[in-house]
């Protein structure tokens, strides 16, 4: 299943979307088992309630344990969204409408043990629906307009860079194992297994998130995606309070020198920032002539980003943990 099969009109027709629900499975992941030092952050304000929510829910917990393995996930978490702007009623709804038994059977492929005993009762679904919106309720809604001018800020820069080198150029930016291999196949990921041929989809999509590893989505045969972690994202978790970057050259051009760890270009750092398209370009203006910043022309667009000087200067005035967590 590692290579796809992809006809050329599917291809054609593709888009970016964001999604409330892949995002919340992030946050999921992220609460569940967190890989990175970011996450570990991100986790920590959330933890007492988490724990106490499982504490409260026995089924909640035999089904988390059963859903993740090191590899997969179980279905009922990566259904691609049926909408190109869904809500997270919408796509709540979906797993809603999957029966128990559904349910079970997605856990049995990604559980190595048989199932936990609870999880035989009535209500499973019932419970992944909890589940789920608990995370989206106490951890991702209250973020939602951030995290979603982030999502909207890479799908800027990634439908900017397609206009400009089509799918080539866009896919290696993706995950690390994607690539485009010709002749229409897609390998998404490094997992063993026979090419899965597209030939009955009618919908590929492609989601960015708040996460560390991307993964597939799908509801076969007719709609799949691929989950992708969204550029920016370790910079706006990990970015500190106000400090003496921000007295130095002021908060709007420091948030904006922040984010320049990668290349980014004028349009992506002002839906990051909330500034203005103007604003945005007056700040990189005095940061270029101060020599803090570089920029080239990519396509149809100017990418900007740090100078060995404008990195020396935010990495100086930046909490030293905070410096190790965004490397990551």
């Amino acid at each position: 299943m590692s290579v796809w099969q992809v006809p050329v009109d599917l291809l054609v027709h593709s888009r970016f979307t964001i999604s409330p629900m892949t995002d919340t499975v992030a946050a999921l992941r992220a609460l569940h088992s967190p890989r990175r030092p970011w996450q570990y952050a991100w986790r920590r304000p959330h933890l007492a309630a988490w724990q106490g929510m499982l504490a409260r829910r026995p089924v909640v917990r035999a089904l988390l344990a059963a859903a993740f393995a090191p590899r997969w996930t179980a279905d009922f978490l990566t259904l691609a969204p049926a909408k190109a702007a869904p809500t997270f009623a919408d796509e709540l709804m979906a797993v809603a409408a999957r029966s128990d038994e559904q349910i079970r059977a997605d856990l049995r492929v990604t559980s190595p043990r048989p199932l936990d005993d609870v999880l035989s009762a009535d209500g499973l679904a019932q419970e992944a629906g909890y589940l789920l919106d608990w995370v989206w309720t106490h951890t991702v809604r209250p973020e939602w307009p951030a995290r979603e001018q982030r999502l909207r800020a890479d799908v800027v820069a990634r439908t900017s860079r397609l206009g400009a080198e089509g799918w080539a150029g866009v896919f290696p930016d993706l995950a690390g194992t994607m690539q485009w291999l010709g002749e229409g196949r897609l390998r998404v990921n490094d997992l063993p297994g026979a090419p899965l041929r597209l030939d009955r989809a009618e919908q590929l999509i492609f989601v960015p998130a708040h996460c560390g590893r991307g993964w597939v989505v799908w509801d076969q045969p007719t709609r799949f995606g691929i989950v992708y972690p969204a550029r920016g994202i370790l910079a706006d978790a990990t970015s500190p309070a106000p400090d003496g970057l921000d007295r130095l050259i002021g908060p709007n051009r420091a948030a904006i020198l922040r984010r320049l760890v990668t290349p980014l270009s004028t349009s992506h750092l002002a839906a990051l920032t909330g500034l203005s398209l103007g604003s945005v370009g007056d700040h990189l203006r005095v940061l270029l002539d101060a020599g803090v910043v570089s920029k080239r022309r990519s396509g149809r667009e100017v990418l900007y980003w740090r100078t060995p000087l404008g990195a020396t200067l935010a990495d100086a005035t930046t909490d030293p943990e905070v410096h190790s967590r965004r490397a990551e």
